[in-house]
């Protein structure tokens, strides 16, 4: 299972490109199998690139904090 304290300094680091445009993620779930299950809030919640903000960029970010993670999903 993933550390969730690094998984939440990997979220910190990425907070601020989100809440500079309105919006910001929440850690919801990390399961056992190294999927990090998030909720992107505020203006990322209904942005239609959100799904692309989610893979492009808190996945690809989250990855160089914590190599072993699968995947990030929304929920």
């Amino acid at each position: 299972m993933l550390d969730k304290l690094k998984v939440e300094e990997g979220l910190s680091q990425i907070r601020p490109f989100l809440q500079r445009d309105g919006g910001d993620v929440e850690l919801i779930e990390i399961t056992d199998d190294n999927i990090v299950k998030v909720k992107l809030v505020g203006a990322c919640g209904t942005c239609p690139m959100s799904m692309m903000t989610l893979k492009g960029g808190v996945e690809r970010e989250l990855k160089k904090v914590v190599p072993e993670l699968k995947a990030v999903e929304a929920v």
